[in-house]
């Protein structure tokens, strides 16, 4: 199973979208790796480096940033490992997430759930 990984300046916030999409998936392999290990607003090298470890099955892990240097911290992270096939998305950080735990959770490839991630930019409220 693909693996889901939330990045958030905010551990609350991280940690309440992975439970929000997970009430839709109970099954998928979520982390949230928000916030500073001080519980201070911002991100975290070693938290998300975790946090990916952490899902990792062997089909993949995506990443969900919320914005600016959530950006930067898990590109370096994805590029310091070499074993793990981790790829980042440009989405809405809370429809994102629960479109991609969603596809991931019916066993879909990272491609699949990348591209759901990626067309939660186009999901209409009204």
């Amino acid at each position: 199973m693909v693996g889901i990984v939330l990045v958030s300046h905010s551990k609350k916030l991280a940690e309440g979208v992975k439970e929000f999409a997970e009430q839709m998936a109970p099954h998928a392999k979520v982390a949230a790796a928000g916030g500073l290990d001080d519980g201070t607003f911002g991100t975290s090298f070693e938290r998300i480096k975790h946090g990916i470890e952490s899902v990792n099955e062997g089909d993949g892990v995506l990443v969900i940033m919320d914005l600016g240097s959530a950006v930067m911290t898990t590109e370096m992270v994805i590029e310091s490992l070499e074993e793990v096939k981790a790829e980042m998305v440009d989405c809405p950080f809370i429809e994102g997430a629960v479109a991609a735990i969603v596809v991931a959770a019916c066993g879909e490839d990272l491609e699949n759930v990348k591209k759901a991630a990626e067309n939660s930019k186009n999901t209409k409220k009204f």
